[in-house]
């Protein structure tokens, strides 16, 4: 049976970076796919996403011998109240996710996720005791005042952003945490989540709108495949966020967010505001203050390696 690994000193930078890139350049460029079934009701697209994604995992647990996780997982009390908890988080982020991109808010979901950092941070420090330098608090600080501009001028589509950042914050500290390695985790989450979405699809089917799975053939092999879209780059975060230390997770993961802004902006032709300009800004900002202070402190440490 194979073993969890254990979550890796907080410096371990280097190890998760790669799954880190993986799972947000993946996320960065969803918009499209969802954009394919945007005829679909969120709610149904949701539970399609939770249902096709659970067989995959057994796929992939079965290769790598994880059932046995699995299931110690599930016989576990403490282990399956987090999971719960978590699995409950990513469906609410995963709505409201969706709920953005049908709505043509793909720029107000893009500021949710640049603003995860900031959740990140203040979650690293509050429950995993990571301390945070002067360049990186003044990074975050410069964040919260480009946040702060928002409630002056786009208010309507804040709430959005907020709970993106908050619901995705949440989810990774838990997983960071949870003694349980990161696919058997996740299989875990999709089993909790799957009854109700089998409800939630039964009833979209008996009432038969028209727009949904069974609809068509190309509309259902597109909520079959969500479940890969939902799958993988989760059992990649997930992975990166046992390696890394939960503020350089947090900053590595703006991949995501400008690949989104990008398609917005260009592919989508969503109107920017001046006030979220000026959030965007500041929040560019920030980031190459934190990245330089990043590189600094690798550089000082290879160079103390060296000596």
């Amino acid at each position: 049976m194979a073993t969890s690994p254990a979550p890796a000193p907080a410096g371990s930078d280097q190890s998760g970076l790669p799954y880190a890139l993986a799972a947000y350049g993946i996320w960065g460029f969803v918009p499209l796919f969802f954009k394919l079934v945007e005829s679909v009701p969120p709610v149904e697209v949701l539970a399609q996403r939770i249902i096709w994604s659970l067989p995959l995992c057994f796929v992939i647990m079965v290769f790598r011998r994880q059932i046995g996780d699995y299931l110690a997982a599930l016989r576990d009390i403490r282990v399956l109240r987090m999971l719960l908890a978590s699995s409950l988080l990513i469906a609410v982020n995963w709505l409201v996710y969706i709920f953005a991109i049908f709505t043509d808010h793909v720029l107000a979901a893009s500021l949710g996720y640049y603003l995860n950092p900031l959740i990140n941070v203040v979650l690293g420090m509050v429950f995993l005791g990571e301390r945070l330098g002067r360049l990186q608090l003044v990074a975050v600080v410069i964040a919260g005042v480009g946040v702060a501009i928002l409630l002056a001028g786009a208010l309507d589509t804040l709430w959005i952003s907020l709970m993106l950042a908050l619901t995705f914050g949440f989810y990774g500290l838990i997983r960071k945490i949870v003694p349980v390695g990161s696919l058997p985790g996740l299989a875990v989450e999709t089993t909790l989540l799957t009854p109700l979405a089998l409800a939630v699809a039964g009833w979209y089917l008996w009432i038969g709108d028209g727009r949904g799975f069974g609809s068509g053939g190309s509309i259902s092999l597109l909520l079959m495949a969500s479940g890969i879209v939902t799958a993988v780059p989760l059992l990649l975060f997930a992975t990166a966020a046992r390696r890394m230390s939960y503020a350089a997770l947090g900053f590595a993961q703006y991949l995501a967010p400008t690949l989104q802004f990008l398609l917005g902006l260009f592919a989508f032709h969503e109107p920017l505001k001046p006030v979220q300009f000026a959030c965007f800004l500041l929040i560019w900002i920030s980031i190459a203050v934190f990245s330089f202070d990043m590189w600094r402190k690798m550089r000082a440490e290879r160079m103390v390696g060296i000596a």
